[in-house]
This record gives structure tokens, sequence and C-alpha cells, in this order.
């Protein structure tokens, strides 16, 4: 049994109020999660204040880069321990967070670091008014006391990718992560403490949303900035929070991605990347790809090959070798995308494979589990086909032409992501250009390149980051003019 402290000021502090953390394999309580009270997020964001007008804010650009680079380190260091502690918290197969969620998020801090001893500003020269000149030129200043609002399906990953540009800014932050995912923002506050991060720039405090510790945190009014990634209803309520004080928001929220396969695609590497968009993290990414369209000459071999790329899928815990799909995060999320299963045969539905649970072993039989599953013969109106589930689950539909698919692809009201198959080069630009979202993929899933802009639009979010794009959030540029 593992305690989950808060971590305010450099030190893990308890809480009254504490509730059990469950694992998603057997859905056995695992540890006590301390629920941080209103006076303790006060605590918190009177430290991070403290340290943002103290030593952190006074420390210059370079020593700054020299300690995040040491955060990386030693993440690196702890790697194995990282990694257990990700995978008690989400079940994900041990070969996915080994290959993507703790290498990532210990690179987020040194990639943020670089950038921001790296990135110029502007500088101009003017005649004035009575014929001499001046200069004016701009400094990046730290935004100030930023919430940071985590979500659970990469939990380490997503929260540096927020923290690590933030403190390389000069910001301090408190970090809200999920309450069913607690274990590796705790973890980090060792990490801090261990290379000498100050006390009071990075915060950790536990709990729920509302009337919790995410309430307390996003309502308060010594906060100057607000990240959050998760689903688009609760992101509608901290932007109602923020908009006291009028303090800015940057959002990754939910998304109903499609994917497009034409029938020139590479049928090969166009399934195994639909496979992986469709059903990696138990679907549980919100990249991730719900409805697929497929080009009418290939559809049926397309159905064909997908079902049996996920009937191969193994389903089970994280350390058994072989592993591709592991268990939804919760009993509550399970239960949510199992209703969209049975919603999908009311409505008509054609189940090509999955659409219930699978036998599992008796250690395992209470645990969050679901089949892999794909639809098709559904109306574009079906529920199923509108509303994000957020499980291992995809629609396929056949499209003809170019312009039918667009319209269907972009018939929605968010705008994240797009996966486009196709070995046309001209057809790939048009696509790219055409679909509304804040990435496309051209025969290519989850590829990222950390310099370039991410982020959605519509109910998909607010705001871009990566690269000096995250600058633009964490950072305000403020005008120096001296009259020469």
């Amino acid at each position: 049994m593992t305690e989950f402290l808060n971590f305010i000021d450099g030190a893990f502090v308890p809480s009254e109020r504490r509730f059990d953390k469950r694992t998603p394999t057997s859905h056995a309580v695992i540890g006590t999660v301390h629920e941080a009270s209103a006076a303790q997020v006060d605590a918190a964001v009177r430290a991070a204040r403290a340290a943002l007008d103290g030593p952190w804010g006074r420390m210059p650009v370079a020593k700054r880069v020299e300690l995040l680079h040491a955060v990386a380190d030693e993440i690196n260091r702890r790697f194995d321990d990282f990694l257990a502690a990700e995978l008690a918290d989400t079940g994900k197969p041990r070969s996915l967070a080994s290959h993507i969620d703790i290498p990532r998020g210990a690179a987020n801090f040194k990639v943020f670091a670089d950038i921001i001893k790296n990135v110029p500003t502007e500088s101009f020269e003017m005649t004035t008014p009575d014929g001499g000149s001046a200069v004016n030129y701009a400094v990046r200043s730290p935004v100030g006391v930023v919430a940071v609002v985590c979500p659970w399906n990469l939990p380490l990953l997503l929260m540096t990718w927020k923290v690590g540009p933030a403190l390389a800014c000069g910001n301090t932050v408190i970090v809200k992560p999920s309450e069913e995912t607690p274990a590796t923002a705790t973890l980090l506050g060792e990490v801090m403490n261990a290379v000498g991060i100050p006390p009071g720039v990075y915060n950790v405090v536990h709990g729920f949303g509302p009337q919790s510790a995410g309430e307390f945190l996003t309502r308060h009014p010594d906060i100057d900035a607000i990240t959050f990634t998760g689903e688009t209803r609760t992101g509608e309520a901290i932007m109602a929070a923020a908009a006291q004080g009028v303090r800015p928001v940057s959002f990754e929220l939910g998304g109903k991605n499609a994917g497009i396969v034409f029938a020139d695609a590479d049928f090969d590497k166009a399934v195994a990347g639909i496979t992986r968009s469709a059903f990696e993290n138990c679907g549980q990414v919100c990249l991730g790809t719900e409805r697929v369209y497929v080009q009418r000459p290939i559809f049926e071999k397309f159905v064909a090959a997908l079902k049996a790329k996920a009937e191969a899928l193994k389903i089970g815990p994280p350390n058994e070798p072989g592993v591709g799909l592991g268990p939804l995060i919760s009993a509550e999320h399970r239960q949510k995308v199992l209703s969209y299963y049975r919603r999908a045969v009311e409505e008509g539905a054609t189940v090509v494979t999955g659409g219930g649970v699978p036998d599992m072993p008796a250690a395992l039989a209470e645990g969050h589990w679901v089949q892999p599953t794909i639809w098709t013969g559904l109306p574009e109106s079906a529920s199923v086909i509108r509303e994000e589930i957020f499980g291992p689950c995809v629609h396929l539909a056949p499209f003809d032409t170019e312009e039918e698919v667009i319209a269907l692809a972009n018939a929605t009201r968010y705008g994240l992501a797009t996966t486009v198959w196709t070995e046309n080069l001209g057809r790939a630009h048009r696509m790219a250009r055409a679909v509304k979202v804040g990435i496309c993929w051209i025969n290519s899933w989850f590829l990222r390149d950390l310099r370039t802009a991410f982020g959605g639009s519509g109910a998909s979010g607010i705001g871009r980051e990566g690269g000096v794009h995250s600058l633009e959030f964490y950072t305000e540029l403020r005008n120096v003019c001296i009259k020469l």
C-alpha cells in the first residue's frame, strides 16, 4: 500500500481526507491518496508565489536550464521507479509506457530548457517626431503562478509537457493530477528535491474536480494562468472559473478524430497505422481514431484486415509478455464505454468484432477490461460516430470521392487530429489543408516533433503548445522603448 501525499513547498504533506487508489487490472486497492483541502491548495499557491518572487524568479536562465536538465537526468536514472508507478496507475502495457510515457516525460524538460536558452525576441529602431530616434526591444517575463490540471491517460508525459515549458520560462506551478493517476506527479516531487529545485517551484495537490482540489485551484485568485488537458465539459467549467480575474487558459480537449484511407494507400501500412490509432492505450488517447473512412474499392478488404489485427491483440496485465491491450482506467469509465457498445447495437451497427468483455483469469476478473471493437453500417447521425467514447473502438464506413470524405471528416464540433493514408502526393497536401484539425498526419500517426505547434480547434481546445509556441502562453512579451 502506497501513501500518495501532497507536495507543497518542497515537503510531502498529509491531508485529513483520503481516498483509495485502485489498480485498473484487478480493481484492488493499492494505495491511499491524500485529498488536499482548500487551505492546503492555498498554501501551495502561496509557496509558488514566494518562489516566483524569490530564488526561482531571480535565478539566471543558464542555471535554470542546468537544473531542468538535471530533472530529466534524474527521471531517467530512476526510470524503473517511474515505470512501475505508471504501470500501477494505468495498467497500460509495459512496452508502451517504457517506449513513450517515461522517456518522453523526461525529454520534455530538456527540450523546453534548450528552447528558452536559445529563443530570440524582437527589436526595432524608429524615427521620433523630433527627428531623433528610439530603440524598442522585447523581453520575455514568466506569466506567473500556473495551475496545471492533468489527465489520466498519459499521466507523466502530458504533465511534463506543461510543467517543462512552464518552469523553463521561469514560472512556478501547482499540479493537480487526475485522482486516478496520482503516482508519477508525486514521485516527481522527490526528483525536484534531489536535484535542488527550490521549494515552492513545483507543487502537487491531490483530489477531485468540483468542491475539491481542482475547483479550489482553478478558482484561486492568485493563480495567473491555467493549462488543462482533458474532456471538453471539464474545460468549459475551468474556462468559466478562469474568467474571474481574466486569466489566460491553454486547453487540449476532446476529439472525435477521423482516419481516411484512400484506395492508393500502402495497404499493409494503413492497416497497421489504423490499428495503432484506434486501439493503442486501450483507445484512451485524445488523438486516437474512432471513425475511419475507407475508399470503396478496398473497403471490404480493409474491414477484414483490421478485424484480424484487432483479434490478434493480446489483452492482459502490464508485465505479461506480448500484451498489446491493457484495461480501461476505471470501473466508471468502463461502464461508459460499455454503454456505447450497447448503444451501437441499438442504433443498428454491424459488430465486426468485439462489443463486450473478454474472459480473464480469476485474479483479473474484476479489472476494467473490454474487447477491442469494430463496427460498420451506422449512419453519420449515430451517437458512436458523433460522441467521443475514449475506448478501443472504431466505426468503418466507405466513401467514394475526396470531396465526400472531407465533408464527412469535418462534420464534427471537434477539430483535434486526423490521419490520412495515400500515396498520391498532391492528394496528401490537399487533404492536409482541407481537414479542419490542429494536426494532420499523412501516412503516420502519433509522430511528434516537439518543436512544432500542437493543439486543437473548435471544441478540441484553445491555444498551441510545443517549441516556441509554448512560450506564447507561458511568457508575456514586454516592450522596452529607449529614446536615443
